[in-house]
């Protein structure tokens, strides 16, 4: 019946060809649409449908896709100016938080509009009834009324009685029939093992030679390993180092793997793990420090080191111990910012500095941290561009994160108020960290520490094995006028950094750090009548931290134990990371006094080489290649 129907139509329109013109489309559109049959009609609007109802997205004005972008940006837009706005009213305290500006109000009807829409669009479907209710009608939704009298008429024209006529074929109508899709059963290729072929599709359920072999020739990233097994993060680092061997061709066996928590450094210590590093842990002491006996730990591979430290821990407890007393506690971040004109980076210099503006912004940048609190901020310009040196007390952490997360919110504040300031970098090295520098020097960076002792004339001879007048000598001539000569930065003293490094990595801190808080000023003097020795050490910057970062971690947790400064302080948050500081111008101080003494006594060639040159066997290792 409808191959009949169909030559009616192509006939009809044979016939009337020369004289129907641009009618023929809407009859054949017509005459498809009331029979069901042949090919997909079109609409009025030009859009295709696949059947003879009206979709819900005839009603939009544009294709479905775009709008539905359009609406998604609308709305994650509204969403965002929003809380912007209530971000710069709870951060500012200037404007009332009940009012609501014109701006706000469009934004908010915005919001409401769009997410009206994507909820299963909704609103689409409340128009596109109204569509249907004016087709029903006969309004102009349906074409209008002069489009459906030439319909009906043409449709009564095809449809009356066919006379003998024979069936014509798909394939003389120019329809073609799209047969239904069947999937095929997947197939598995098994690939030769070795060649960074995954045989499934989940990468765990693979052997990990075959994961290696997948990340050796790039198949897979080595840095998502942790995420792809599940976060099993042992696994992930054995398959990385095999997967290493494979692309160097060199052997991996004196590293470690077994026996660590690689789950405690994902996302906080450390990257694409392969092993660890075994670092000897000694202990010095007791260190007497404020009538305190502590055990200092050391990380080192330096032979001599701990003995010689050890030595001065002796010598100090023997002359009553030491004192220590804390100078200042401050974190620094100094962001670089650049106007057009000096004249505008100098206005921003003295807005900073008007006592009228520090309670504002230290409520801004205080807001972000319940421990962060500014103390103040000095600026220095260089041209156009300014740079402003925030500090600020950190609790218990060493606080770079904390100090810069509080200039950031300052900055977001500050280019309200300065719209022509471009901020060039959160850190413009006048902070200055992890380089020597003359700031720090003298205006000091985290802890600032002043650790002294009176050595008696009986210990300096008796355990130093010298004399105070060698030792007065020596340290003006090497710790004073060398350094002098040599231009250093803060290097006024014998071996700081020996004993600042090895406390540094036995406790977990930041091991780069040791450039500036290694920053340290030797003095000795006599004392009681030329018969003792003063000695002391200034430290204006060490930075340290009983929380974060490497802290965290087992060996290091440990060694913060033993000198019971593990974690926050909960009575006094900060006291632990003073403590700490503390104790390592403690230990800086024996080390220093027992160097010294050496040198002195000439005897330092003599110790390295009974301590530096074992005569145990060396163990070699052959690399596999």
């Amino acid at each position: 019946m409808n191959d009949i129907v169909l030559t009616k139509a192509k006939m009809g329109r044979q016939k009337r060809k020369d004289n129907e013109g641009e009618m023929d489309c809407c009859i054949d559109a017509a005459t498809a649409k009331f029979v069901g049959v042949g090919p997909a009609n079109k609409s009025m609007n030009g859009n295709n449908s696949s059947n003879s109802n009206p979709k819900p997205s005839d009603a939009l004005p544009l294709p479905v896709g775009i709008m539905n972008k359009l609406f998604f940006v609308l709305f994650f837009t509204a969403s965002y100016f929003l809380m912007k706005r209530w971000r710069e009213k709870t951060t500012t305290s200037t404007r009332l938080l009940h009012v609501i500006s014109l701006g706000e109000m469009v934004a908010i009807v915005a919001q409401l509009a769009s997410f009206i829409y994507l909820i299963g669009f909704f609103g689409i479907d409340y128009v596109q009834n109204f569509i249907s209710i004016s087709k029903t009608n006969g309004g102009e939704g349906s074409w209008g009324e002069e489009f459906d009298q030439v319909r009906k008429e043409e449709v009564e024209e095809l449809m009356s009685p066919p006379t003998s006529l024979q069936p014509i074929s798909n394939e003389e109508l120019g329809v073609s029939v799209v047969k239904p899709y069947q999937p095929s059963p997947p197939q598995v290729q098994h690939q030769p093992e070795g060649d960074g072929a995954i045989l499934t599709s989940l990468l765990g359920d693979n052997e990990d030679e075959d994961i290696a072999a997948a990340v050796s020739c790039g198949k897979v990233a080595s840095y998502s390993l942790e995420s792809a097994l599940g976060g099993d993060c042992r696994r992930a680092a054995s398959v990385r180092r095999r997967a290493l061997e494979m692309t160097t061709g060199r052997c991996l066996d004196g590293l470690p793997l077994e026996g660590f928590d690689y789950g405690s450094i994902l996302g906080q210590c450390c990257e694409l793990p392969v092993g660890y590093v075994q670092i000897p842990v000694g202990v010095a002491g007791p260190l007497l420090l404020d009538g305190f006996q502590i055990m200092v730990p050391m990380a080192t591979t330096e032979g001599c080191l701990v003995a010689s430290t050890n030595r001065g821990c002796k010598a100090i407890h023997m002359s009553g111990g030491a004192t220590s007393v804390l100078l200042r506690d401050g974190m620094t971040r100094a962001p670089v910012v650049r106007f057009p004109t000096a004249t505008r980076a100098a206005q921003l210099k003295f807005y900073l500095e008007h006592p009228d503006n520090y309670e504002s912004l230290s409520l801004i940048f205080n807001s972000t941290s319940r421990f962060a609190r500014l103390q103040g901020i000095k600026c220095a310009i260089a041209g156009r561009n300014l740079y402003m040196r925030f500090c600020c007390s950190t609790g218990d952490a060493m606080g770079m994160n904390m100090v810069s997360k509080g200039v950031q919110n300052v900055l977001d504040f500050l280019q309200k108020e300065f719209p022509d300031m471009d901020v060039i970098s959160v850190s413009g090295n006048f902070c200055a960290d992890k380089k020597p520098t003359a700031v720090n020097w003298i205006e000091g960076r985290g802890k600032s520490v002043v650790c002294e002792a009176v050595i008696t004339e009986a210990v300096v001879s008796k355990v130093l094995k010298t004399t105070v007048p060698a030792l007065l000598e020596l340290n003006m001539l090497k710790n004073l006028t060398g350094s002098a000569l040599a231009g250093s930065m803060g290097g006024f003293n014998a071996h700081a950094s020996n004993i600042v490094s090895a406390v540094f990595i036995a406790t977990g801190q930041d091991p780069a750090q040791n450039i500036e808080s290694s920053h340290c000023i030797t003095m000795m003097e006599a004392s009681n009548g030329g018969k003792d020795l003063h000695v002391s050490v200034t430290m204006p910057c060490i930075e340290v931290g009983t929380v974060g970062g490497g802290t965290q971690l087992a060996s290091q947790a440990a060694c913060l134990n033993m000198l019971g400064v593990k974690g926050t302080n909960v009575q006094s948050p900060g006291a632990n990371a003073q403590r700490l500081a503390r104790i390592v111008g403690g230990a800086v101080l024996a080390g220093e006094l027992s160097l010294m003494s050496a040198l002195a006594a000439g005897q330092l060639v003599k110790s390295h080489m009974k301590y530096n040159r074992s005569s145990n066997k060396e163990n070699k290792t052959t690399a596999t290649i």
